[in-house]
Parts: C-alpha cells; sequence; structure tokens
C-alpha cells in the first residue's frame, strides 16, 4: 500500500526564528523609545502611539488575507477593500502625522526609520508564524493520512 501524498512542509531554523523574533523586538523596542521621548503634548503622543498599533494591527491583517488569497480561499469584495484601505490609512495617516509633527528633523527620521523597521519586520514575523502553522497543519494531515492507511 502506497502512502498518500502529504503536502511537502519545511521548519524555519531556530536561527531564523531567533533573528526575527530579535529583529521585531528590536523595532518594537525603537519605536515605544521614540515615542515615550516623543517631545510634544500627551495627545499627539497618545495620538502617535495609536498610529503605529494601527500600523502594525493592520500588517498582520493584511499579511493573512495575502497569504489566505494565495491559497485560494476567497473573501467578499467588501472584506478586500476593508484589509486594502485599513492597511492604506494607517501607513498614510501615520505617516502624515509624523510629517506633520512640529519636532526636530532628527526625531522625525528617527521615528520614521524606526516605524518603516516596525512594519517591515511585522510582515517577516507575520509570515513566519504562518508559515509555522502550515508545517503543523502538514504534518497533522499526514499522521492522519497515515492511522487512516493503518500505518
Amino acid at each position: 500500500m502506497t502512502p498518500s501524498p502529504v503536502p511537502h512542509a519545511t521548519r524555519d531554523t531556530k536561527a531564523w526564528k531567533a533573528q526575527v523574533w530579535i529583529s521585531f523586538s528590536i523595532a518594537v523596542a525603537l519605536c515605544g523609545t521614540g515615542l515615550a521621548w516623543l517631545p510634544v503634548t500627551p495627545l499627539e503622543q497618545a495620538f502617535m502611539v495609536m498610529g503605529y498599533v494601527f500600523c502594525l494591527s493592520t500588517v498582520f491583517v493584511l499579511s493573512k488575507f495575502v497569504r489566505d488569497k494565495a491559497a485560494r480561499q476567497d473573501e467578499t469584495p467588501m472584506w478586500s477593500l476593508v484589509v486594502w484601505a485599513g492597511f492604506g490609512m494607517a501607513v498614510s495617516l501615520t505617516g502624515w502625522g509624523l510629517w506633520q509633527m512640529s519636532v526636530a528633523p532628527a526625531f522625525k527620521a528617527y521615528l520614521m526609520v524606526c516605524w518603516l523597521f516596525l512594519i517591515s519586520s511585522a510582515f517577516t514575523l507575520a509570515k513566519m508564524l504562518r508559515d509555522a502553522h502550515d508545517v503543523l497543519r502538514a504534518e497533522q494531515h499526514g499522521a492522519a493520512l497515515r492511522i487512516a492507511q493503518g500505518q
């Protein structure tokens, strides 16, 4: 009896996982430091923190949406609009807020670079977490097939 084909999945190396988590942690720490020391009113500071959190959450939603589309899991057109519009608004409004802030240009540059680092490392983290989930599902599927075949 030949075994049924199991989707091929490879695990990320421990070094890659460490690099992704360290990169994301550094980005969060740098953003947190910049936002904590932001020389503006508390209300402006709170809005910038909300902007960063909004961007971070939309990165994870967009990552899942794109991955689901690649896996042929159709979504409604309205959900597609909500995901892309949410990400676009988060990035554009946060960027606009950074640009309009009345702080020294060096401080703006620091916050901008940290923000872009946060976004890119969050996309990488989302992909790594989803890949790990896919590997786990493939392994469970393979185990279920072997049990069903009496192996």
